[in-house]
């Protein structure tokens, strides 16, 4: 079984999930290059410089280059305009135990503690529904005056063979909280 990014959900406005994620260490490559996926894929194969695989975890990560919807800042780092593709390391690895990549176009970064803004959907990926999602999603967060920090971006949780009605996507955003928004809690995986 996959593991999966564990979370704990906070506050839920419609069909919208906001989400409190620890601290995760990711893989990330530019969505400029041709072959992402693969880079990435390969990295965890073993195409570092420990020679160690790594488990492939849920969600993978992604965001588009920048295009209509433009926000305060990025979410996930220095790729926000361009795009980007991340694996999530295993939640044993740290930003120091993560082995180091032999490609240089393979960055691992450490994301701090975060709450985001979640909208779950299942389906086919495509770049319209991508954007239908994402106005649903900022939205239903504007109507509760909750306020974004960074870009949208998708975490998909199936491979490609996954029929699509059975598939899980998401689009989500980094949000801002004030202490009194944080009235429910409880634990996902």
């Amino acid at each position: 079984m996959v593991q999966t990014v564990n979370y704990e959900i906070i506050r839920k406005i419609d069909n919208v999930e906001i989400r409190r994620y620890p601290r995760i260490v990711i893989a990330k490559v530019a969505n400029h290059e041709s072959d992402s996926f693969g880079l990435l894929f390969r990295f965890i194969s073993g195409n570092n410089k420990e020679k160690e695989k790594v488990k492939m975890t849920t969600p993978v990560v992604s965001q588009e280059a920048s295009k209509e919807i433009k926000m305060t800042s990025p979410v996930l780092s220095d790729f926000s305009n361009e795009g980007y593709m991340a694996f999530v390391m295993p939640s044993e690895f740290s930003f120091d135990t993560t082995p180091l990549p032999l490609d240089s176009r393979v960055k691992i970064e450490e994301l701090p503690p975060r709450s985001v803004a979640v909208l779950r959907f299942s389906g086919s990926w495509s770049e319209t529904h991508f954007e239908e999602k994402t106005k649903e999603l900022l939205q239903e967060i504007a109507n509760a005056k909750v306020k974004t920090k960074g870009q949208v971006f998708s975490m998909l949780y199936n491979p490609p063979f996954t029929p699509s009605f059975l598939r899980r996507n998401e689009v989500a955003v980094e949000v801002e909280l004030s202490p009194s928004k944080s009235s429910m809690s409880t634990k996902h995986i």
